[in-house]
């Protein structure tokens, strides 16, 4: 069955879908065209920051209010506990995730709680007003985030080196430090509006239902600007809200003062775009699962001083995850002693010997497969399939989520042009330096 696809009088998209294998569960995802790229100057993390307070760790309300049920009764909501705890509370689990382009809240819950947790989630978009404690708290919150990030952020340092000025979603302590209430209360203001938000809700539900109560509770939640909410058109087309970062030299961006495990070469490609050029990025995508399964192992059989390689495509291997330019990244663990220059040389060995020679058939199709019933596993998971129908509405035009017949179509011969676009384009390259032998 298809899911059900509309938009609420002058509230968020809407995307519901009926999955026969939810058994009594339901999940919920609000996606939100605000990340890391809209991060006003001199606030890097703010969209970060804005996420955190959608979680206030305590709220008092001045107000007693009472939503429906399903079944016409009444559900009386008095003086909660934190947005967490009342989740936790109807025996489910929520969290949220900010990348560069967007920022996604999740929910999974008994599908008896549906009801419960859409209102849940339309009050808290109502009723923000995070205090400047709050707002306190959630700085020292996030810095501790950043902190404990540190030895696993090479993806970062790349992307800064790749896509010049582009910076991450985490944030950086000492603006963040430095942030105003007002400041968060504007950011909100400005990007959390129904024309930039989709809510999408699959599981064991009644999908006519479901959507006639989410246009119900959501109807004029954070209308548009100008009283029309519109299904925007994907993230890459929309101009930019917020200025262009400077330029960053990838040099005054240390990896971690916690070193990588062993000595190697970081290697940076920008990716195509995956709206307009969405099958040269695909056929990336699987130039990289060629390569794992055939030629990386092969370069470490043959050249012992190389103990291990691999490519990712997206932010730590989440390819499709965002509209944002993106970047593909080669890891490549070598002996101590061995130069950055042979390591890409190594490297374009490599790929010359897929885009001289393309794949056999049965090569080919044994990656593809891979790739399907990774990203098919992954669709198993409820709440990873509301979180995909989210970003397909709002940053990908309607795409699929999982693009599977897109994915079966890529050729050997793609993937071929795939690793010559790679030849062509010389990568940054990041020094790794590992630990004490």
């Amino acid at each position: 069955m298809s899911p059900h696809v509309g938009r609420p009088a002058d509230g968020p998209g809407l995307v519901v879908e009926s999955v026969p294998y939810a058994r009594g569960l339901a999940a919920v995802a609000l996606t939100v065209a605000a990340g890391g790229d809209d991060d006003p100057p001199g606030r890097h993390g703010m969209a970060h920051l804005v996420e955190h307070l959608m979680f206030p760790r305590s709220e008092t309300y001045e107000t007693h209010e009472t939503y429906e049920t399903y079944d016409g009764g009444a559900s009386a909501v008095d003086a909660p506990d934190s947005h967490v705890a009342r989740v936790e509370g109807a025996g489910g689990v929520c969290n949220a995730e900010t990348h560069r382009d967007h920022t996604v809240f999740h929910t999974t819950v008994p599908a008896s709680m549906l009801d419960d947790v859409l209102a849940w989630e339309a009050r808290r978009l109502r009723e923000f007003a995070p205090s400047a404690e709050a707002v306190r708290t959630e700085t020292d919150v996030i810095a501790e985030e950043i902190r404990g990030a540190a030895g696993s952020r090479i993806w970062d340092t790349v992307l800064a080196s790749v896509v010049p000025g582009a910076r991450d979603s985490f944030g950086t302590a000492s603006e963040l430090a430095r942030t105003k209430r007002e400041e968060a209360l504007a950011f909100f203001g400005r990007h959390y509006t129904a024309d930039r938000m989709v809510l999408s809700v699959v599981g064991d539900i009644d999908t006519a239902a479901v959507a006639a109560r989410a246009g119900a509770l959501f109807a004029g939640v954070r209308p548009a600007p100008d009283g029309t909410a519109t299904t925007p058109p994907p993230r890459s087309a929309r101009p930019a809200t917020a200025p262009a970062w400077p330029a960053t030299d990838p040099a005054s961006l240390p990896l971690t003062p916690s070193p990588p495990a062993a000595d190697g070469v970081a290697l940076g490609h920008r990716l195509p775009d995956p709206v307009s050029s969405r099958s040269a990025y695909l056929a990336h995508v699987v130039l990289a699962e060629v390569l794992a399964r055939s030629h990386f192992p092969r370069l470490v059989r043959r050249d012992p001083r190389f103990t291990a390689a691999g490519m990712s495509c997206g932010l730590y291997g989440q390819w499709l995850a965002s509209a944002a330019p993106d970047v593909a990244l080669v890891r490549m663990a070598c002996d101590r002693g061995v130069g950055a220059a042979e390591a890409v040389d190594a490297w374009r060995d490599v790929l010359r010997a897929v885009a001289d020679a393309p794949v056999d058939a049965d090569a080919h199709r044994r990656a593809v497969n891979s790739l399907l019933v990774a990203a098919h596993r992954q669709e198993d998971s409820l709440v990873a399939r509301a979180v995909g129908h989210g970003r397909a509405a709002l940053l990908f035009g309607g795409h699929p989520a999982t693009p599977a017949a897109e994915l079966a179509a890529v050729t050997t011969f793609q993937v071929a042009d795939a690793a010559r676009a790679l030849l062509a384009a010389p990568p940054t390259v990041t020094e790794l330096v590992g630990g004490p032998r």
